[in-house]
C-alpha cells in the first residue's frame, strides 16, 4: 500500500471492509436489550414491603403495611385544607391519637413530649406577603429520659393538602412514614444522643407558613441543628433526595449508608434554578433557620400531585418501605452524629453526590470536582495527542495532514451537534405550531421518535456524509471514525470546562463521559487495537456500557419527573422545547461516543436517514388522535376555576363593575384544546385584557403564580352569580389619624371573610406608602406598588387589624390616597355540593381536572 506522503512506512494497519447494513439492527438492538433488562428494570426495582405478620421476624425494622393502614385512616378525612374543620380539628386529633398510641408502647427509657403550636406571622414569598393566622403545627420530641443535649434533628412534613385532594401522596405519606419512623425509634433500645423533634406542620401548602411558625416562633426551633425534610411531587415510586446542606458535605456521610440511596446534584440545581414548579419547607428552614438537611420527595407519578386522584389506591406499598427504610437509617445515624453538636464547625462547602441505579453512592466535595475535572481534561488531551501521534505514524500523514482533518471532524462534530439540537427544536416548534404539543404527555414512547430520533440524525449524517466523500483518504477508516471521537471529547472539554468555570456542579456528568472514553482510547493504545478498527469498536463499546447505562438511566429519572410536571408549568413556555433541550443533553452524554460506530455499517447514510424516517412516521402518530395528550384519572389536564363575584367601587362609592362570571386559569400549553366547551359557556375574554384599567385586572387572583398566568387565564361572565356560602368579606376603615404632619396619615383597617383571602393595594394621586402592619420588605425595598398580600387563617377566624401610613406629595387627604381590594375564596367546601359550580365544572371534557372554588372580588377608594 503506498500513500502520497513524504514518508513510506511499512505498518501493520488494519484497512477495513465495512459491516454488512444488516449487521445495524443488531447493533441497535444490543443498546435496547441493555436499556430494558437493566435500565428499565432497575427503575422500577422496589424492596419487598414487610406486613404486621413480619414484624416479629423483623424487630426494630419499618413496617410498609402499618404506614399504609395509617394512611388509609388519614386520608379518610378527606382534603385537609388550611381554615377546615378537617385540618384544624380531625387532623390534628388523629395525629396525636397516634402519638399516643406510639407513647403506650415506647422503651421505659425514652419519653415523648406533644405540643399543639399556634401561631401568626407574615414573610415574603415571592413578590407577594406570605400572612397568616391561628395556623397549627403538632410537635413531638422523642428522647432518652433527663437527656440534657439541647441539639436537636427535625424531622418535618405537612399533614395539609390542597383544596379538593385527599393528599395521600402529597404529603399523607410522609405524614405516616414519619409515624411508623417514629413507633420503631420509640420501642428500640438503641441509643438516642439528640432528641428528635417530628414536625407535623399543617399549613405548607399555603404556602410553607407552618414551617416559618415553627422555625421562627416554636420553643424547640433554636436547638434544632440538623433536617430531614419529606414532600411529594408525585404518588409513590422512589423519593429522591434533591437537596443538601447547603454547604454541610458531612451529611452525605450519612445518607451513603440508607439501604436504597437514590440522589443527584443535577436534581438538586435544577431545583434550586426555578425549573421545577414546586417548593419545599426545606428553603424555609434553610433561610430563616439557617438548620442544614437533606430533602426528599415522590417524583414519580406527578399527574395524580394536587388532583382529587391522590389518593391511597395510587400509592403502591412497596413505596413506604423504600422511603421508610431509608429515612429509619437516617434517623438513627443523624441523631447519633456528633456533627449536630455544631453544626458551624462542619459547613465546608458544597457536595457533589450522585447514585448509580440506586446500588450506592457517590460524593466528594466541589472542590475535589473541580481538580477531578481539570486532571481528567489533562489526561483526556494527552491521550488524544498520542493518539494523533500514532495515526501521522501509522498511516504516513504528516502531522499538518493529521491537525488538518482532525480540525476538520472538530468542525463537522461541533456543527452536528448543533444540527441535532436544531432539529429536535424544529420538531418542538412545529408540533406546538401545529397545536400537537405534548403529544407525549401520556405516552412518553412517543419521545424517542419525537426527539431523540432526529438527534440521532442529526449527529450522524453530516459525518457519514464526509466519510463517504473521503472513502479514498490515505487516513484509514478507523482513524477517521476514531478522529470524530475525538472531536466530540473536545466538544464535551468545552462544555465541562465552562460550566466548571461556572460553578455548576452538574459538570460532572460532562467529566463521566470524558473519563469513560479515556479509558477506552488508553485501553485501545496500550493493546494496539486503535489500528484494527473493529477491535478498537469493540473496547469503545464495551467501555461505553456503564456511561450508557448510568445517562439513560438519568435521562429516564428526568423524563419521568419533568413530563407530568409539564401539565401544571403554565401556557408561556412551550413544554415540547424542555423535552427537546433535556433529550439533547443527554444524547450528547449517552449517544456521543456510540453514533459514530454507525460508520462502519455498509450504507450508511440509508441507516442514518432512517432515524429521519423514524422522526415523520413520528410525527404523523403525534398530529393524529393517537397523540392525544390526556387521560381521565391518570395523566387529566388540569384547570384551575372560580365562580365569582366581582364587585369595584369608585371614589365616590358609587359601583362602576358589578358582575359574575367565571375565572378560568389553564395550567399548562393546551389549553385550547378545551376551547370549544369553554365558549359553550359564554364569551371568554383574556384577564390580561383588563390589567390595564384595574388593579391586579380586577380579578380574584388566588396567589402570585395567578398573577404570572393572566395572559392565559379567562375570565367569562355569567348571569348566575356564585352561592356563596357565608357573607362577603368586610373591610371596614375604623379610624385614620394624622401622623408627624398634615401630609401623613394612618389608616387603620379590620378584615373578617373566609380563610383564605388576597389583600391587593394600591396608591392614588402621588401618594406612597412609608409603612404598614405587614411584612415591610416590600416597603423597605421600595417595590413598586400595586401589592399583594396573601392571608389565610386556621383555627382564630378573629377579624385581621392592620394599619397603612401613607404620605402625599402634592396634595391633600381631600382625594383618594388608597385602593384595596379583597378577594375571597372559599377553598374549603366541597365543590360537589355547590350545585352552579358543579354545573359549570361538568361542562369540561371528561379528561379535565378542574380545582375549583367559588369567590368575591371587591375594590374601595379611601
Amino acid at each position: 500500500m503506498s500513500f502520497n506522503s513524504k514518508y513510506h512506512i511499512d505498518v501493520d494497519f488494519e484497512v477495513p471492509k465495512k459491516l454488512q447494513w444488516y449487521y445495524a439492527p443488531a447493533f441497535f438492538g444490543f443498546w435496547l436489550v441493555l436499556y430494558l433488562s437493566l435500565v428499565n428494570t432497575q427503575m422500577n426495582h422496589m424492596p419487598q414491603p414487610l406486613t404486621r405478620s413480619d414484624e416479629a421476624s423483623h424487630p426494630g425494622a419499618f413496617i410498609a403495611q402499618r404506614a399504609e393502614d395509617t394512611l388509609i385512616e388519614l386520608t379518610r378525612i378527606g382534603p385537609r385544607v388550611v381554615g377546615s374543620m378537617a385540618n384544624e380539628e380531625a387532623a390534628v386529633e388523629f395525629l396525636r391519637a397516634e402519638v399516643a398510641k406510639i407513647e403506650a408502647e415506647m422503651s421505659d427509657r425514652l419519653e415523648i413530649d406533644v405540643d399543639v403550636q399556634q401561631a401568626s406571622g407574615a414573610y415574603m414569598h415571592w413578590e407577594m406577603v406570605n400572612m397568616y393566622q391561628g395556623i397549627q403545627n403538632v410537635v413531638v420530641k422523642l428522647s432518652e429520659k433527663n437527656s440534657t443535649n439541647e441539639n436537636f434533628l427535625l424531622i418535618n412534613s405537612h399533614y395539609d393538602s390542597v383544596p379538593g385532594s385527599p393528599g395521600a401522596g402529597d404529603d399523607g405519606s410522609m405524614v405516616v412514614t414519619m409515624l411508623e419512623v417514629m413507633r420503631v425509634i420509640a420501642k428500640s433500645d438503641e441509643p438516642l444522643a439528640h432528641p428528635i423533634v417530628f414536625l407535623f406542620n399543617g399549613a405548607e401548602e399555603n404556602p410553607l407558613q407552618a414551617s416559618h411558625a415553627f422555625i421562627t416562633q416554636h420553643k424547640w426551633a433554636k436547638n434544632c441543628k440538623a433536617l430531614i425534610n419529606l414532600d411529594s411531587a408525585g404518588s409513590g415510586g422512589r423519593e429522591i433526595l434533591f437537596q443538601s446542606g447547603p454547604n454541610h458535605p458531612w451529611l452525605m456521610k450519612y445518607y451513603r449508608n440508607v439501604p436504597h440511596p437514590f440522589a443527584n446534584t443535577l436534581a438538586e440545581e435544577l431545583f434550586q434554578a426555578g425549573y421545577i414548579p414546586s417548593d419545599t419547607d426545606f428553603r424555609i428552614f434553610r433561610d430563616f433557620g439557617g438548620v442544614p438537611g437533606l430533602d426528599m420527595a415522590y417524583i414519580f407519578n406527578g399527574y395524580v400531585y394536587h388532583t382529587k386522584y391522590d389518593r391511597i389506591n395510587a400509592f403502591p406499598r412497596a413505596s413506604f418501605q423504600h422511603t421508610g427504610d431509608n429515612v429509619l437509617s437516617l434517623a438513627r445515624s443523624l441523631a447519633n452524629a456528633p456533627e449536630v453538636d455544631d453544626t458551624a464547625a462542619h459547613s465546608e462547602g458544597h457536595n457533589i453526590f450522585y447514585d448509580f441505579l440506586g446500588w450506592f453512592m457517590i460524593f466528594y466535595t466541589e472542590t475535589t470536582s473541580i481538580i477531578v475535572n481539570v486532571v481528567v481534561t489533562l489526561l483526556a488531551l494527552l491521550g488524544i495527542g498520542i493518539s494523533l501521534y500514532f495515526m501521522c505514524v501509522r498511516s504516513g500523514c504528516s502531522w499538518k495532514g493529521v491537525l488538518l482533518r482532525f480540525s476538520i471532524t472538530v468542525a463537522i462534530q461541533f456543527i452536528s451537534l448543533v444540527l441535532a439540537v436544531g432539529l429536535a427544536l424544529l420538531v418542538a416548534v412545529f408540533m406546538d405550531g401545529v397545536d400537537r404539543s405534548m403529544s407525549w404527555f401520556t405516552s412518553s414512547w412517543t419521545i424517542f421518535g419525537l426527539y431523540l430520533a432526529p438527534i440521532i440524525f442529526g449527529l450522524s449524517i453530516l459525518p457519514a456524509l464526509y466519510l463517504e466523500k473521503t472513502k479514498r483518504d490515505p487516513l484509514g477508516l478507523g482513524f477517521r471514525i476514531q478522529l470524530f471521537m475525538h472531536s466530540h471529547c473536545i466538544c464535551l472539554i468545552v462544555i465541562m470546562l465552562t460550566l466548571t468555570g461556572l460553578s455548576i456542579r452538574s459538570a460532572y456528568l460532562i467529566m463521566l463521559c470524558v473519563l469513560f472514553d479515556i479509558v477506552a482510547l488508553i485501553v485501545n493504545l496500550v493493546t494496539k487495537w486503535h489500528r484494527k478498527a473493529y477491535l478498537f469498536a469493540i473496547a469503545v463499546t464495551v467501555c461505553q456500557i456503564l456511561p450508557f447505562v448510568y445517562f439513560t438511566y438519568l435521562c429516564t429519572v428526568a423524563l419521568a419527573t419533568l413530563l407530568p410536571m409539564q401539565g401544571r408549568s403554565g401556557s408561556s413556555t412551550n413544554p415540547d422545547m424542555v423535552i427537546a433541550v433535556l433529550v439533547w443533553v443527554f444524547s450528547l452524554m449517552f449517544a456521543g461516543f456510540i453514533a459514530p460506530i454507525i460508520m462502519f455499517f455498509r450504507k450508511t447514510r440509508t441507516i442514518v436517514l432512517c432515524f429521519l424516517g423514524i422522526t415523520i412516521l413520528f410525527i404523523i402518530i403525534a398530529v393524529t388522535n393517537a397523540g392525544f395528550p390526556y387521560k381521565e384519572k391518570t395523566s387529566p389536564q388540569r384547570y384551575s376555576l372560580i365562580h365569582a363575584h366581582r364587585r369595584l367601587h369608585n371614589a365616590d362609592g358609587s359601583t362602576r363593575i358589578d358582575e359574575s362570571g367565571l375565572y378560568i386559569y389553564p395550567q399548562d400549553r393546551r389549553f385550547e384544546i378545551a376551547r370549544d366547551d369553554i365558549d359553550a359557556i359564554g364569551e371568554a375574554h383574556k384577564v390580561s385584557d383588563f390589567c390595564d384599567e384595574e388593579m391586579f385586572c380586577g380579578m380574584p387572583l388566588y396567589n402570585h403564580r395567578w398573577n404570572k398566568a393572566r395572559q392565559y387565564s379567562l375570565w367569562i361572565e355569567t348571569s348566575e352569580q356564585p352561592e356563596i356560602p357565608t357573607e362577603y368579606p368586610m373591610l371596614v376603615l375604623q379610624d385614620s389619624s394624622e401622623l408627624e404632619s398634615p401630609t401623613q396619615r394612618r389608616f387603620n383597617f379590620t378584615l373578617a371573610g373566609p380563610s383564605h383571602m388576597g389583600i391587593f393595594i394600591n396608591v392614588k394621586n402621588d401618594a406612597r406608602i412609608l409603612n404598614w402592619s405587614f411584612n415591610d420588605t416590600l416597603i423597605r425595598e421600595q417595590a413598586e406598588p400595586p401589592y399583594m398580600v396573601y392571608f389565610s387563617y386556621g383555627l382564630d377566624d378573629s377579624p385581621l387589624e392592620f394599619t397603612i401610613d401613607v404620605e402625599k406629595t402634592t396634595s391633600m387627604f381631600d382625594t383618594p390616597t388608597l385602593e384595596i381590594g379583597i378577594g375571597g375564596h372559599w377553598v374549603t367546601q366541597d365543590i360537589t355540593a355547590i350545585e352552579k359550580l358543579s354545573s359549570y365544572i361538568s361542562r369540561f371534557p371528561s379528561y379535565a381536572y378542574i380545582q375549583g372554588w367559588v369567590g368575591t372580588y371587591e375594590t374601595w377608594y379611601f
